[in-house]
């Protein structure tokens, strides 16, 4: 097991690719395609979902004793943020909903492709109130939701008829431009690092492993779903050999939390409840062990993949590693040296085998083999200080209520 070099150029070129490729929830064909056209210039083998989900396999190449070995899943997901046209209003301008769970502030102010059944257009997302010229301070004063926002197509448009005249339906899907900008200093600022960032790390991590025949102990699925943001994600694409399933996502970057945007950030819990205790020390361990920076922390407000597995009924240790980005589901920034350190620990967690040597049998029989969180001193009973407690048996007979005939 060794730390292997990352082509960082590799990682930069593919993110941007990713980034140039829309992809909301519900539109994800053509970045499947796309990544499936990485993974064969890899060298790497897949297979497919019907919805698109890829599941590439890394078989092991280190030969066991034992017939069978059980298998990691690394996750990450190619769908994004979006919107969908909910009505077309009488003036000819767009009511939208969210595709994925996110602030209608980060929608205000977006250039948008608006992609019918037979064509596409270009549009902004404006407020309800756009112009201070005509309603002066009231624009500072409109609320923030979806229900104040709509979408006007560049187009000679003056009436929902103009409108379906176009071809434009309810139900088409809105895509929101990404804007990379990939600054000298390092870092990356755009819409939709989460959670192509993630996606362009793994692509790099395969690449290094498979470049430098790197010895691999247990198959690793490298898995990648195109439904995580409305939720489902990874819950129906989890083989059953699987004995632990590490997710790979964005990490919010703000007061309070401990994601940074240098090194892996590595959570013990999000919403869904705590990750695998062996698994997230033994991620943190490779960390320590191949100089590769690393911060824990716990997230409040947050789903992945991983927690998606488990919520479908998988019996399979979980973990998180992220990429710390500022300002998530927004104009997100990171930095590429965060994305290089991911791919390091991704790639010799790759060669690392199981967490844990009992992994290897599917069900044990007894406690005898099963693991222990902590050590045996730590164990011991607590001894409870021993309170003063009274004699109960002579406290005599009990006194009779007050009379309360006069009050």
């Amino acid at each position: 097991m060794e730390k292997l070099r990352i082509d960082a150029d590799y990682l930069k070129t593919t993110l941007l690719e990713l980034l140039a490729i829309p992809s909301p929830a519900g539109l994800t064909d053509e970045i499947v395609h796309y990544t499936g056209g990485r993974l064969d210039a890899i060298g790497v083998s897949y297979e497919l979902t019907r919805r698109g989900t890829i599941r590439a396999i890394l078989p092991r190449t280190l030969p066991e004793r034992r017939k069978s070995s059980p298998a990691c899943a690394i996750v990450s997901h190619l769908d994004t943020l979006g919107a969908m046209v909910r009505e077309i209003k009488p003036n000819g301008r767009l009511s939208l909903m969210p595709v994925g769970t996110w602030s209608s502030r980060w929608a205000e102010g977006g250039r948008v492709t608006l992609f019918t059944e037979t064509g596409r257009y270009r549009g902004s997302v404006l407020p309800l109130l756009a112009s201070g010229h005509v309603y002066n301070e009231a624009i500072d004063t409109q609320p923030v939701s979806w229900d104040q926002l709509e979408l006007r197509i560049d187009e000679q448009i003056a009436s929902a008829a103009d409108v379906v005249a176009l071809g434009i339906q309810i139900g088409d899907f809105v895509a929101f431009d990404a804007n990379p900008e990939w600054l000298p200093n390092g870092y990356i600022v755009s819409r939709h690092l989460d959670d192509k960032a993630g996606v362009a790390a793994v692509l790099a991590a395969l690449k290094a492993v498979v470049d430098n025949a790197a010895s691999i102990p247990m198959d690793c699925h490298a898995v990648f779903t195109v439904t995580e943001e409305v939720g489902s994600g990874a819950r129906a694409v989890i083989k059953d050999d699987v004995s632990e399933v590490i997710g790979i996502d964005i990490g919010p970057v703000a007061a309070g939390q401990g994601a940074r945007e240098h090194g892996v950030t590595i959570p013990m819990m999000d919403s869904a409840g705590p990750h695998d205790y062996h698994l997230t020390r033994r991620l943190l361990r490779l960390c320590g062990e191949h100089g590769i920076p690393c911060s824990r922390d716990v997230f409040r407000f947050y789903h992945s993949d991983a927690g998606a597995a488990v919520s479908a009924g998988r019996d399979v240790r979980t973990a998180l590693l992220c990429f710390g980005t500022d300002a998530s589901h927004g104009y997100e920034r990171t930095h590429l040296s965060v994305l290089v350190h991911l791919a390091e620990l991704l790639a010799v967690y790759i060669q690392s085998g199981p967490t844990l040597a009992e992994d290897r049998e599917e069900r044990l029989d007894s406690v005898e083999n099963f693991s222990h969180q902590l050590d045996a001193g730590q164990l011991q009973p607590v001894e409870v200080p021993q309170q003063d407690v009274p004699d109960l048996v002579n406290l005599g007979e009990p006194k009779p209520p007050p009379d309360v005939s006069s009050i």
